[in-house]
């Protein structure tokens, strides 16, 4: 028989040899002799002790990868981190740190998983950082204490920009301070159009270095990354997709059959009288008529996670070597910067743990005390500006006092 194809190059170079000669040369060459282990390995480092089902906790879970057209797909599975503290709106306590790390590491090291998808539990909030109560209460005051804290929140981050899957950020209601910056860590977001972003740290006695400050500037032009650190205003989905900070703003109020857009927000012009209106919040009469409106409309994530699972989807159809390489290089430009900073901020939240941390957190923490969740500002710079000490009497002036 004359080879053809591929076959007669070969052939014709004398790289391949024809019939029981070329039999006989794949036998010489098999290596079955060569000693090999064919039992998988556990790569996973860190196990399912840091997760659990009860709030606070983080909630882990692997769901089977489902096709299009609704299909299981047997052995493929998406791995779901969920943040589940709703009380407090999601905010992670340091147990809650330990469980995000010990996800991100299994969902890594997990060869049945295609992606991430990172979460809240509920409709109001994906996360709005650091748990007010345990930093009012315990690390205020405890600089070394919350030092060690802040090498766990860096190892949090760190988890997922070096995941090996894909990571999408469901952002199923506010993404505020902290839970800002672990959602930027993320690759992808998709989210609820009731969502808000931003930053409360300069409100609260602390700085966004937890990422923000690193990460903002890659997403948002440097006076609006400015702007969003440190002014505290709370953002619609709607203006952060228009500003490239997230993928899509999907609905998830429903009247009657069909899904409606945030009322709150002006998504139907983009600009009145020469600004910029799409994506504002609605003032006065307006907003006074989306509340009344919104009040009785229930929450459905079903268009959400149906983009969650397209992504997915498309992802999993895909080579993942090349996905991940590709994901990699995009994180390398967010890694930049936060791997030359990450440590600098750590020390500096330390310590402002007895600074104006200790000041801001426990006057949000006890706002139900004193009717208030912020110190009196003017009169913090005033004892500034006259060289007042660090001390109770100066703490006095400016807390709230205790009603009835």
């Amino acid at each position: 028989m004359i080879p053809c194809g591929i076959e007669a190059v070969l052939f014709t170079c004398g790289l391949l040899e024809g019939g029981d000669s070329q039999n006989q040369r794949r036998n010489d060459m098999s290596l079955e002799w060569l000693p090999r282990e064919s039992s998988e390995k556990d790569h996973i480092l860190i196990g399912p002790e840091h997760w659990g089902t009860e709030a606070p906790c983080t909630v882990y879970e692997k769901k089977p990868l489902i096709s299009p057209e609704g299909k299981e797909i047997e052995g493929l599975y998406v791995a779901w981190i969920r943040l589940n503290n709703p009380k407090q709106y999601n905010s992670y306590t340091t147990g809650m740190v330990k469980g995000v790390i010990a996800g991100f590491s299994a969902a890594s090291q997990d060869r049945s998983v295609v992606a991430v998808v990172f979460t809240g539990t509920g409709d109001m909030a994906f996360c709005t950082g650091g748990n007010t109560k345990e930093y009012a209460e315990y690390y205020s005051m405890r600089p070394h204490e919350y030092g060690e804290y802040m090498d766990l929140f860096n190892g949090m981050v760190d988890s997922i920009l070096n995941c090996k899957k894909p990571v999408i950020c469901r952002v199923n209601g506010m993404r505020v301070a902290g839970g800002q910056e672990i959602g930027m860590a993320c690759d992808l977001a998709i989210s609820s159009d009731l969502a808000i972003f931003g930053q409360a740290g300069a409100r609260h006695g602390s700085s966004p270095d937890g990422g923000s400050t690193d990460f903002l500037p890659w997403f948002l032009s440097m006076e609006d990354a400015m702007w969003n650190s440190v002014s505290c205003e709370m953002w619609s989905a709607y203006k952060m997709k228009a500003k490239n900070l997230i993928s899509k703003t999907i609905p998830v109020l429903k009247q009657g059959d069909k899904f409606i857009r945030n009322p709150l927000v002006i998504t139907d012009t983009y600009v009145a009288d020469g600004e910029i209106v799409y994506g504002e919040f609605k003032t006065g009469a307006g907003a006074k008529e989306a509340k009344e409106l919104m009040k009785d409309l229930p929450r459905d994530f079903e268009l959400v996670d149906r983009e969650v699972n397209k992504i997915v989807w498309t992802l999993t159809n895909l080579f993942p070597g090349c996905v991940i390489k590709a994901i990699d290089g995009i994180r390398a430009k967010k890694k930049f910067f936060w791997d030359q900073s990450k440590l600098a901020n750590r020390h500096w939240l330390m310590a402002n743990m007895s600074y104006e941390a200790f000041l801001g957190f426990n006057a949000f923490n006890t706002k139900k005390i004193t009717g208030k969740d912020v110190i009196d500002f003017i009169r913090w710079r005033q004892l500034i500006a006259e060289g007042a000490r660090f001390e109770p009497e100066t703490w006095e002036q400016i807390f709230g006092k205790p009603q009835g």
